[in-house]
């Protein structure tokens, strides 16, 4: 007896959606890619359930006759390939005709379509793989496909869908995609009756589309991008490195109208922003890379997400050209006129250099000269900077000591007269920041004042707010007594992954102060905010929420809101830094001297840096050096 048999064509179907329909998603991307390729102008996605419920995709395509709507639903049966040769010059987004026999085989599968003018059209209906039911239906414009019950017959693969909420962000990501590849058509997208993503046609302005898929706050900061080399055209838009994520979902990549996934186009996006950008954010960019289909393979993934290029190198090195380019003739490097690596580092680049020389200034040997601003003090592929101030305990050694700053003092030995502790931002000494003395304000930030025995002092301001905040915040959440809400009436419109956490969130926002409710499509209505917080940027900081709550059903304490309180901590702190007169400056002093400073801050550095008086005296002893 033979031990090797065919498979069925069921169960061949499934093997095969098991690769191509990982999750709604999935179905979602292949459905609207064949709406695409049939020439629509517009497509409408309603969801039910995160689209494990049901998932219906219309368009206004060119539709199928009655032998075609049946023929679409064997495998391997597609109008996009004829001949061998046609696998190397793919244009359309689908060509393996496995998408809708993979579908219909785990879900309840129902399609309805006319081919123009026709008088009568085609409704055909599949259960679970079973043989298609064909049968006349009502004539309409272009195809209309129904998934419903997703998986339902296939429960291994169902019980690992994520929450209805996670499956539903995906869903709706694969959208925006979309519509990031084709401007020229509209895309309208609903969950249970509700409009999450409106973006009419906008082949014009490509940042209008971008502006819909990322959220309104992008469209100032998008600068276009444009590059030509060896058949290899890059186009398409970068944000400035004022508008920055925390990861990397704000770049998307795509080749001949199709996003892909590609570690090599992502380094060289990195490599191209790392000079511009602090550490920990990533660039908005969306990058469209056109070539001859000849020169790229897309038939090496079953969702087709990644592709092989048969010069790599080259087209990473486009990328990068292709942004370098348009981060120097952007305005935050002083124009287009000469080199741009010639002139002035300005924003975030002369903070870094600023912030490594006073890193370098405070980790001197004790005595030393200060060191003066070098190459090192330039920021450089790769560079990062900033110092942790947070370690308790630590002390310079007196005059003549071996001991450098990042030893501990030794037991018994007691400061000299001059002297201060470098590291203050964990235990600082009673009644030290009261007895500062504020002299005046460097840089529109930092606050220089003169300490006990002439001690220079430089405190962050922003890190002094944000600390005497984080205070007021939890002391109030502890207390179980939200900070009393103060009328902020603002409407927000938001990205829709960002206006649902906030609605998901609304219990934890109201601990925390704060009431947001829906107000339509992706707007949110903000009714109530503490009062620190009145007049503060609405946006940025319902954004920066979103991403720091906790998730729904976590116990609302102080430890899972910990995160929620520091981006509150710092939005008020940068809401009060332009109206920090003298009287509000020696508070805020006096509140320091009472605050923890254990609790970790977004900014914890208060103390940026601190030159005692005999350090100070001896440098204005020493004699001058050589005359250059």
């Amino acid at each position: 007896m033979a031990r090797i048999a065919l498979l069925s064509d069921a169960l061949i179907n499934k093997i095969a959606a098991g690769e191509v329909v990982e999750r709604p998603a999935s179905v979602v991307k292949e459905l609207v890619e064949n709406s695409i390729d049939a020439g629509s102008r517009t497509v409408r996605v309603s969801l039910e359930k995160g689209g494990l419920g049901r998932i219906t995709i219309s368009d206004d395509g060119h539709g199928m006759g009655r032998e075609d709507a049946r023929l679409c639903l064997e495998r391997h049966a597609t109008s996009k390939l004829r001949q061998l040769d046609d696998l190397f010059t793919i244009n359309t987004k689908g060509f393996r005709g496995e998408a809708l026999p993979a579908i219909a085989s785990v879900s309840r599968f129902t399609l309805h379509t006319a081919e123009p003018g026709a008088e009568v059209g085609t409704r055909v209906v599949v259960e679970g793989g079973s043989e298609p039911v064909v049968e006349e239906a009502p004539p309409r414009v272009g195809t209309v496909i129904t998934v419903e019950d997703l998986f339902y017959n296939t429960p291994a693969r169902r019980k690992f869908m994520r929450r209805e909420s996670t499956e539903l962000q995906h869903a709706e990501e694969a959208v925006v995609r979309l519509a990031l590849a084709h401007p020229d058509v509209s895309f309208f997208v609903e969950h249970a009756g509700q409009q999450l993503f409106t973006s009419p046609a906008s082949p014009g302005d490509a940042r209008e589309r971008i502006a819909a898929a990322l959220g309104p706050g992008v469209h100032p900061h998008l600068v276009p991008v444009e590059e030509r080399r060896l058949g290899v055209t890059v186009t398409g838009h970068i944000a400035s490195p004022e508008y920055t994520l925390p990861n990397a979902r704000g770049i998307y990549t795509f080749v001949n109208r199709r996003y892909i996934r590609d570690r090599g186009l992502n380094s060289a996006i990195q490599r191209a922003f790392q000079e511009f950008l602090a550490a920990g954010r990533q660039p908005v960019v969306v990058l469209f890379i056109d070539m001859d289909p000849r020169a790229v393979d897309v038939n090496v993934h079953p969702q087709k997400l990644e592709v092989r290029f048969s010069d790599s190198k080259g087209v990473c090195d486009t990328v990068n050209a292709a942004i370098i380019r348009a981060l120097r003739a952007a305005p935050w490097l002083g124009g287009k006129d000469g080199p741009a690596f010639e002139q002035p580092r300005q924003a975030a680049h002369y903070a870094m250099a600023v912030e490594r020389f006073l890193t370098r200034a405070q980790e001197a040997t004790w005595g030393a000269p200060l060191p003066l601003p070098g190459t090192q003090d330039a920021p450089g592929p790769g560079s990062s900077s900033g110092f942790d101030a947070s370690s308790p305990g630590f002390a310079p050694p007196g005059p003549g000591s071996a001991f450098s700053p990042a030893q501990p003092l030794p037991p018994g030995r007691s400061l000299a007269f001059g002297q201060a502790l470098p590291q203050l931002n964990e235990a600082p000494p009673p009644g030290y920041f009261g007895a500062l003395r504020p002299m005046g304000v460097l840089g529109e930030r930092f606050q220089v004042c003169e300490g006990p025995g002439g001690t220079l002092v430089v405190l962050d301001a922003h890190a002094a707010l944000e600390r005497a905040r984080l205070m007021s915040f939890q002391k109030a959440l502890e207390q179980e007594k939200p900070p009393v809400p103060t009328l902020f009436g603002a409407t927000v419109e938001l990205p829709v992954s960002v206006a649902k956490a906030l609605v998901e969130g609304r219990e934890a926002l109201a601990r925390l102060g704060l009431e947001v409710e829906p107000f339509g499509g992706t707007t949110v209505a903000l009714k109530a905010v503490p009062p620190s917080l009145v007049g503060a940027d609405a946006r940025g900081l319902l954004e920066a929420l979103a991403r720091a709550l906790p998730p729904p059903g976590s116990a609302l304490d102080a430890t899972s809101l910990a995160e929620a309180l520091r981006v509150l901590a710092c939005h008020a702190a940068r809401h009060a830094e332009g109206q920090l007169s003298d009287g509000k400056l020696r508070a805020l002093l006096g509140e320091l001297d009472a605050a923890d400073f254990h609790p970790s801050c977004i900014h914890g550095t208060v103390v940026v840096l601190e030159v005692p008086l005999l350090e100070l005296e001896r440098r204005a002893l020493r004699p001058p050096g050589p005359k250059i």
